[in-house]
């Protein structure tokens, strides 16, 4: 009975405050207190942190309020995905026109039968380290950037969320391979890449590419464009790996601005270097005729070498002749 008498007590009680509660989730609010829309304008005036006490050794941790901070989330969810974007499609765009334009470019005068040693098997290992731990950061990076706002519709939040996570695991694995091969292949071929008079020529005519005829200027083991996409990778790859790892490491040697600002350069440089390689892509399949065997097979036939790096087939030819006499070329079995 008492404890009857107690549950009747408390809802009495209950019904009594009801109507002052009431009164109080309505009422008109204080015109002296800020509301959201003054607050986010207090915060859009503010030209310094707003920090406080903290008593841990980590005083970052006593940041409240960081105006840089808002620049940066606009720069995540919208900026660097407007950059991303037209930068990644703009380049598809404008292979596909190309393409259709100028359609594959043919070897001169047909396949000969007869190929040339263009990479050895270290040097084939070095680039397909480098391009495949490229491709996959590239995919789970943007899977990260885009997922989103594009994928969420699609996979629901459950699904993403875990697509999302297992990217960002792949995506620091990776690096470590990337950055092993860039640098096996700065090694290998930094000799090769270095500018010369002659890719001078090669730049004002394109290497041949928006040429007829099939001419194309003289080359050595590398023209001016491979020049350009091997220093493209080369800087672009070591922007890459420090922005990255100190990603990975955070605060490790900055602090949040300097965060933020290896997030934006993260971002930018990645976006740039992806439309590059597509155009590497584009190239080295069905652009070329030809030009995929290079690291496919590591030969390549003797008049593509011929129109797209005589003066190295020439220095090959002279090199195997001097040594032994043996011939430069190996005859192929019809395909």
């Amino acid at each position: 009975m008492t404890r009857h008498l107690r549950h009747i007590l408390v809802l009495m009680v209950l019904l009594l405050a009801a109507p002052a509660v009431q009164a109080q989730l309505y009422q008109t609010p204080n015109p002296n207190f800020p509301t959201a829309k003054d607050q986010v304008q207090l915060y859009q005036n503010l030209d310094d942190q707003i920090t406080g006490r903290v008593s841990i050794p980590d005083n970052k941790l006593g940041v409240l309020v960081q105006p840089e901070g808002r620049e940066w989330r606009e720069f995540r969810t919208s900026t660097l995905r407007i950059i991303a974007g037209a930068v990644i499609l703009g380049m598809t765009a404008l292979l596909a026109i190309f393409y259709l334009i100028r359609g594959t470019i043919r070897i001169h005068g047909g396949r000969s039968g007869r190929t040339v040693l263009r990479f050895n098997g270290i040097d084939r290992f070095a680039h397909w380290t480098t391009a495949v731990s490229f491709l996959i950061m590239a995919i789970t990076g943007l899977i990260v950037t885009f997922g989103r706002p594009l994928l969420i519709p699609l996979l629901g939040h459950p699904a993403f969320t875990t697509l999302a996570e297992g990217s960002k695991y792949l995506h620091n694995f990776f690096s470590v391979p990337f950055v092993f091969g860039l640098l096996l292949v700065f090694v290998l071929w930094v000799r090769d890449n270095i500018p010369e008079r002659a890719d001078l020529v090669w730049l004002k005519t394109m290497g041949g590419l928006l040429g007829k005829g099939g001419e194309h200027p003289e080359a050595g083991r590398f023209n001016a464009g491979q020049k350009g996409i091997f220093w493209a990778v080369v800087f672009g790859g070591v922007a890459l790996a420090i922005s990255g790892f100190l990603l990975m490491l955070p605060f490790s040697v900055t602090g949040i601005s300097g965060m933020q600002i290896l997030h934006v350069v993260h971002g930018v440089v990645a976006a740039l270097l992806i439309a590059v390689i597509i155009a590497h892509i584009y190239i080295g399949s069905i652009g070329m005729e030809g030009a995929f065997d290079a690291m496919g097979r590591g030969e390549v036939d003797e008049n593509w070498a011929r129109d797209h790096h005589r003066r190295w087939y020439e220095e090959q030819a002279r090199t195997m002749r001097t040594n032994d006499g043996r011939p430069i070329h190996r005859h192929r079995a019809a395909e």
